[in-house]
Parts: C-alpha cells; sequence; structure tokens
C-alpha cells in the first residue's frame, strides 16, 4: 500500500499541516525531481516562497527529501526511498540523470555510485554523481 502524504508526516514526527500535506502530495505525484521554482508554480499562489523554503528545510531535517545537485546551480528536491533515514539519506548510494533537452532531473535508485577511494587522511562527507543526456520521452 502506497504511503499517503499524511502518514509520511506522522512518521517522522511532523504536525500534519494543509501546507505540508499540499507540497508532500505534489512530490509524491512528481515523477522528477522539482526545484523550488516549481513547487511555487504548483501551489498556485497558495503558500508564499518563504512557507515553501521553510518546509524544504524540514523536510531535508527529517529525511523525507534530498537535494541533488546541478550544473546550473538551482537546487532540485526528490523524495527520499522509505528505509532512508536522516543520519543516512539513501541518495549517498545512487545516481542523478538530467535531462539536456526537458531540463528533468530523476533518481536513478538502482544505479549505484561505484566506491572511491580517497587518499590517507581525506573523508568524504557526500558524493554525488549526475549523468546527463536525453531521457527516452525526449528522445
Amino acid at each position: 500500500m502506497k504511503k499517503t502524504s499524511s502518514d509520511i508526516l506522522k512518521a517522522s514526527a511532523l504536525s500534519v499541516t494543509e501546507g505540508r500535506k499540499t507540497i508532500l502530495d505534489i512530490f509524491l505525484s512528481a515523477s522528477n525531481a522539482m526545484a523550488h521554482q516549481d513547487l511555487e508554480s504548483s501551489c498556485k499562489d497558495k503558500y508564499d516562497r518563504v512557507t515553501i523554503y521553510r518546509t524544504l528545510q524540514t523536510f531535508l531535517e527529517k529525511g523525507i527529501v534530498h537535494t541533488i545537485p546541478s550544473s546550473d546551480n538551482v537546487t532540485r528536491y526528490a523524495l527520499c526511498n522509505d528505509d532512508c533515514i536522516v543520519s543516512g539519506h539513501h541518495h549517498d548510494n545512487h545516481v542523478h540523470f538530467s535531462c539536456d533537452a526537458c531540463g528533468k532531473t530523476i533518481c536513478l535508485d538502482e544505479t549505484t555510485i561505484p566506491s572511491v577511494h580517497l587518499p590517507k587522511g581525506f573523508r568524504a562527507h557526500q558524493i554525488n554523481m549526475i549523468v546527463s543526456g536525453v531521457c527516452k520521452a525526449c528522445l
């Protein structure tokens, strides 16, 4: 059974507010990562940009969404998997795909990032891998 926005918020020990539910429902229905501006457009002026920003920050802190770096310096957000926890987001272990034609970014959950061996004395905090190209919808 697919989780609802209310289920996810309750499991994350967050109050179930209309704003949080609306933004989470947008993510649940999206097939790709979304930028803040995408969320603003989807909310149709129901919530201001600060409310959306604060909601995204809360979702990040609780491990509900993760950020995806991009070459255009626009932060995009995607839902975390069910097994994602705050101390070890699942996005540390998979690749993202960015379409050069339509601009959509998606998580490739089944494609893992190859292990990186750092020199002695170095410690990685995060490893990101983005593959750019053309998605199947744009081919």
